[in-house]
């Protein structure tokens, strides 16, 4: 039984930062932890000492963690960056917040002895006999120390104490992994072993030649755990645990969201009997106006649980094959129950939810390869833009002649001229992505067209069938898009402002495209009024992009299950890496990494010299069995990745590639254990350093097939669109929200079924056949309730065996 653990967190802004610059101000960016690993750095907000970032994360922890902290720091262009403070949150601290944590949270100092990381290996047994009792603690190696030197490594040893008693083990130098494998001897005084509030302590140092040695981490073993049986395992070192000092404010604050969902995901029988409810009321639909496990479901649903929930449906029915069905019941019933075509899909119903959602998992690749030349041109160009002529700095626009400042009315003719310009870019590129559009998203458009058309038969409602489309296409996928490319992974970083108000202006202009151009003249943004030409000459060709992408063969889109939103052929992430040349004499660092260009598939990761290079180099994903980071100590550069591969002869090779950042890492991390994630003989350790001069620069062992000193991370990944489809994670979520809903569904189904009971044995008159109807849905409604609780009721029970049975073994253990 696997358990799922996801840590959403978001970075809002932060406020009254100490002045780290002689100009009196800061240039804050934060750096974020999980245990001791690294998994994003914000932006640096220039001069700034209350910031926004506003820049938020999704964490897949298979294995879950224990800490998460934010550290912010002052970039410094010379020298080293600046520690301003940080927050950190224990697990238990998250997980007591149900709806999840968004507070201020002031900074804390940053203590070198609080700042420890990594395990210890250990072995201790207590020896009795006549004459003496004696501890033996076997020191056996540790792994993923905290650097304490320049080098980027320490000079660690071990000393263990109990009382007035310690030993301590050999120095070994320059690693973080180091290997011991020595015992240490403590002779305990008479009655000393008997002690039961007696602590075995194990603490982690690092040696200096010069100063203080630096502390790396305890272990506090109780002697009575000794009594019963000898101990051995792994221990996590733990730090001295000084108080944390909030400096009463004086760093300043920050302002987090945080939210962690842990799942226990049952083996797949158990969520058999709600998956065949799910998949029966799309294979088998009911009338629009009856009831169906989906109407129930989106009763019990909350506005603020419903994005999630269709998401979760959307990825269910990918991958039973079954989408197309799936979105075409919801959109028939939510375009059934509209009478007003100005009102259709404009709630927030699970139908609207439902599209979106897809989009997203399906268009997103389609998306950026039609917004993200223009985007990326739009940020490198950085015009001043702006229409509102209360809004015009003329202190931000350039100069245009040699009068002096421009005016007002040329810097609105020269916006209006860059907007024009960008708009009809975009514009060109979207109607001629017909080919480029997913196939999936094509039949899900012709569907809804086919249903509006239906409902809206009338001359007068000739355009609905487009708005209904342009409403999903452009209101709910591009225009977002545009207004915040980093939310849609256009960009790594949020736009400055002055970008950003472009952005705004371009995303109204193209909302006004994707409503045909109806709403024209009628808002408050006047304004705008020069943009209504070219919006409206781009009606026409918007109607006809629309006609193209929903002329296509229902027939010839392949409907199987499938365990990724995406097709084996489709790149998932491109870009340019610098790989390492393993091959020939050691070079300097400048000269070992070459720049190439990489393109990542669910099939393979190949590279090349440049983009439009022909001849391609190609690594097998079904070959990868570990994608994990390097230790800054291999090759003194930060930002390091290894792709290991085994071949047929069941020989491990190592490919080495720098990327430009730690959220480029992290990315290219992600992306590559995705497509990676079902394959086989996945490595359960790995080298994270590299076998250089004949030993590795990791734990320093000579061999170089020797074991891996570090565990792998194979499963932790970035949550995004890109995820794999895991259907009893998904079908967990759905049950998690029906149970919650549980007693609304019972109370309004099933608690009054005696009194409607009654009622149905009064004889009904022949006149009354709509009362007939309203009884027949009745009862279906509870019997689909029932069928609905029970598969609910399974699940609860389910959960309670797997639990007692945990409970069970750990207390044998």
């Amino acid at each position: 039984m696997a358990r799922n653990t996801s840590l959403y967190f978001r970075i809002v802004e932060g406020r009254d930062l100490p002045a780290k610059d002689v100009s009196r101000s800061s240039d804050p960016y934060c750096i974020v932890k999980v245990d001791n690993e690294v998994v994003a750095r914000t932006a640096t907000i220039w001069k700034n000492r209350n910031p926004f970032w506003g820049e938020e994360y999704t964490l897949n922890l298979p294995k879950g963690f224990h800490t998460l902290t934010v550290y912010v720091m002052d970039e410094d262009t010379i020298g080293h960056d600046d520690v301003i403070g940080k927050i950190s949150l224990s697990k238990d601290l998250i997980a007591a917040q149900h709806k999840g944590l968004d507070n201020w949270l002031n900074l804390t100092r940053v203590d070198p002895d609080e700042e420890v990381q990594g395990e210890i290996r250990l072995a201790l047994e207590l020896h009795r006999d006549a004459q003496r009792s004696s501890l033996h603690c076997h020191v056996i190696e540790a792994r993923d120390l905290a650097p304490r030197d320049i080098s980027g490594t320490s000079d660690p040893f071990t000393r263990i104490i109990y009382n007035n008693l310690s030993a301590e083990t050999s120095i070994i130098k320059k690693t973080r992994f180091p290997h011991w494998d020595e015992t240490l001897e403590l002779s305990l005084d008479e009655g000393d072993d008997d002690d039961e509030g007696g602590r075995v302590t194990v603490e982690v140092w690092d040696w200096d030649m010069v100063g203080k040695n630096d502390f790396l981490g305890k272990v506090e073993i109780p002697l009575s755990c000794l009594h019963r049986s000898p101990l051995q395992g792994w221990f996590r070192l733990l730090p001295l645990g000084n108080t944390e000092d909030d400096a009463r404010g004086k760093l300043g604050a920050l302002r987090l969201k945080v939210r962690l969902t842990e799942d226990r995901i049952l083996p797949s029988v158990c969520y058999q009997p709600l998956t065949e409810l799910l998949v029966d009321a799309v294979i088998s639909p009911s009338k629009v106006d009856e009831p169906s496990p989906l109407t129930l479901l989106e009763e019990v649903t909350t506005v603020e649980s419903r994005q999630d929930v269709a998401m979760t449906l959307v990825k269910i029915y990918l991958g039973q094959g079954l989408v197309v069905p799936f979105l075409d019941y919801l959109n028939t019933r939510a375009v059934h129950s509209t009478t007003d075509p100005n009102t259709l899909f404009r709630s927030n119903s699970l139908a609207s939810k439902a599209m979106e959602q897809f989009m997203k998992a399906v268009g997103m690749l389609y998306l950026h390869q039609v917004l993200k030349p223009i985007i990326n041109r739009i940020f490198e160009e950085r015009k001043y833009v702006e229409l509102d002529p209360c809004k015009i700095d003329l202190n931000r626009s350039r100069r245009i002649s040699f009068k002096g400042l421009s005016s007002a009315a040329e810097v609105r003719k020269s916006s209006v001229g860059l907007l024009k310009t960008y708009l009809s870019s975009i514009m060109e590129a979207i109607v001629s992505s017909v080919s480029q559009c997913p196939p999936v998203m094509r039949v899900v458009f012709k569907q809804l067209h086919k249903r509006v058309e239906e409902q809206f038969p009338e001359p007068e409602n000739e355009d609905v069938k487009y708005l209904a489309i342009s409403g999903f296409f452009f209101l709910r996928l591009f225009a977002p898009a545009i207004l915040t490319p980093k939310l849609f992974q256009l960009r790594e970083h949020h736009a400055d402002a002055r970008t950003s108000r472009t952005l705004l202006l371009l995303a109204k202009a193209l909302q006004s495209v994707g409503n045909l151009g109806l709403q024209l003249g009628h808002g408050k943004e006047q304004w705008m009024t020069p943009l209504h030409p070219i919006i409206l000459c781009s009606v026409a060709s918007v109607k006809d992009f629309l006609d193209k992408l929903i002329d296509i063969d229902h027939d010839n889109v392949c409907g199987a299950p499938q365990r990724a939103v995406f097709l084996p052929s489709v790149i998932v992430k491109e870009g340019f890496l610098q790989k390492h040349k393993a091959e020939g004499p050691q070079l300097l660092k400048c000269f070992a990494f070459k720049k190439l260009y990489f393109w990542l598939s669910s099939e393979s990761l190949s590279y090349a010299k440049s983009p439009s290079w022909q001849v391609r180099s190609y690594i097998s994903i079904a070959c990868v069995c570990a994608v994990e980071r390097v230790d800054e100590n291999a090759f003194q550069l930060q930002n390091v990745m290894q792709v290991i591969t085994q071949d047929t002869d069941g020989q491990l090779h190592t490919t080495y590639l720098l990327c430009k950042n730690v959220n480029e890492l992290n990315q290219w991390l992600s992306a590559i254990r995705k497509v990676s994630i079902y394959n086989e003989h996945m490595l359960p350790s790995f080298h994270p350093g590299a076998h250089r001069g004949n030993k590795w620069t990791c734990c320093l062992q000579p061999d170089r097939t020797a074991s891996g000193c570090s565990r792998t991370h194979s499963a932790v990944t970035l949550g995004d669109w890109s995820d794999p489809l895991d259907p009893d994670a998904e079908t967990q979520i759905i049950y998690k929200e029906l149970l919650q809903g549980r007693d609304k569904l019972r109370k309004q189904y099933l608690e009054t079924q005696e009194v409607e009971a009654e009622e149905q044995e009064v004889p009904l008159k022949a006149s009354q056949p709509s009362s007939v109807s309203a009884q027949g849905r009745s009862q279906r409604a509870r019997a689909l309730a029932a069928r609905l609780l029970d598969a609910v009721l399974d699940l609860e029970r389910a959960h309670s065996s797997f639990q007692s049975r945990e409970a069970d073994e750990s207390l044998s253990s």
